[in-house]
């Protein structure tokens, strides 16, 4: 005789394993891979700057690194770091999110002319040249952050170029060869009587996952590529940001973590974010109050989120230096670190190779 199977138990064992909890998966968004490959790329025979529409009909079709590269993966649903609140805290619960107009690119076809460009810092952890630089490559912050000051409206990128005004700083330079799609990254770049001049230059395959060299730094100081977290127009045109996003903190710890590669810090204090460390805005953070820009801005923070990837200002983002794109800056004073959590990958992942 068969076993009577009681229907009291029966909706119980349904009931335990619909709330068994869900595994967070990695992957990426299909549907950002699915816009892009459909988009037409055009054809590029001169250099095209970053700021203007010729560049947004490029860059809509640009498939920036491959679909599971850690830019590309939706964290939405990753667990927590187990000192995820010290981790914060360190930056600064109270600390506005801030955004720096200062990441722009030049665009190039193939075919551009490679020059020598002389490294004066870090020529061991540099990728070889010669390098496509064409004339119009910007220098960070040209043209809106220039444009916007009365005191540095009459520079000319000449001027920039050459640090007419001794500014000093990062002076990253990036270029982009969106036919064979590969990046050219520069630390420093400055003009000179004698030509081109860096302190570091980097160069990364868009089609590959490969990364730089173990214990390498780029143009930044954690090793990682600037342009695919960039903030640009055609993004917040379209009111989506399909990538992780860049972000400085003052105190970092000397160590790094994937995709990071370098390390710039002698603090060993492990409630410091390490270079690489990925944070994410929480879910339940309001946004429908922000502008359009600044709400594509918050909900890319919480699907994408940012990496931790320079020394600087705490919770500072960059953002193409874009006259297009409005001033952001009040608005996104609002958002404080508190509002921010750092996660890691789940259990069992292996990043891509």
């Amino acid at each position: 005789m068969r076993p009577f199977l009681s229907l009291v138990l029966l909706p119980a064992c349904i009931i335990a394993f619909a709330e068994e909890p869900k595994k967070p998966v990695v992957t990426g968004d299909p549907a950002r891979v699915e816009r892009i490959r459909k988009a037409t790329m055009p054809k590029i025979d001169k250099p095209v700057s970053f700021d203007s529409p010729e560049a947004d009909a490029i860059l809509s079709a640009l498939e920036v690194f491959p679909e599971d590269n850690p830019w590309n993966l939706v964290v939405t649903d990753w667990p927590l770091h187990s000192k995820s609140k010290e981790i914060v805290a360190s930056i600064g619960n109270d600390k506005p999110l801030r955004y720096n107009p200062d990441m722009g690119f030049v665009l190039v076809p193939p075919d551009q002319k490679k020059i020598d460009v002389k490294l004066v810092s870090y020529p061991d952890e540099s990728d070889k040249g010669p390098y496509p630089v064409p004339d119009i490559v910007p220098i960070e912050g040209w043209p809106a952050h220039y444009k916007r000051d009365p005191k540095l409206k009459n520079l000319t990128l000449d001027d920039v170029q050459r640090d007419k005004l001794k500014e000093g700083g990062d002076r990253h330079g990036i270029v982009v060869d969106p036919t064979t799609r590969v990046l050219y990254e520069f630390y420093q770049l400055k003009k000179t009587d004698a030509g081109w001049q860096a302190a570091c230059a980097a160069k990364f395959d868009l089609k590959s996952n490969k990364l730089r060299p173990d214990g390498w730094t780029s143009a930044d100081a954690a090793g990682l590529p600037i342009f695919p977290a960039v903030i640009r127009y055609d993004e917040l045109k379209r009111g989506s940001i399909d990538h992780a996003m860049r972000v400085t903190v003052r105190r970092t710890r000397r160590a790094y973590v994937h995709p990071a590669t370098h390390f710039a810090s002698r603090l060993t204090d492990e409630n410091l974010p390490r270079m690489g460390e990925r944070i994410r805005l929480k879910k339940d953070f309001d946004t429908s109050k922000f502008s359009a820009e600044v709400k594509t801005i918050l909900e890319g923070l919480k699907k994408y989120g940012m990496l931790v990837a320079d020394n600087g200002i705490e919770w500072a983002i960059s953002c193409a230096p874009d006259p297009r794109i409005p001033n952001l800056h009040e608005e996104l004073r609002k958002v404080k670190g508190s509002a921010f959590e750092v996660v890691v990958p789940p259990t069992g992942y292996k990043p891509p190779k």
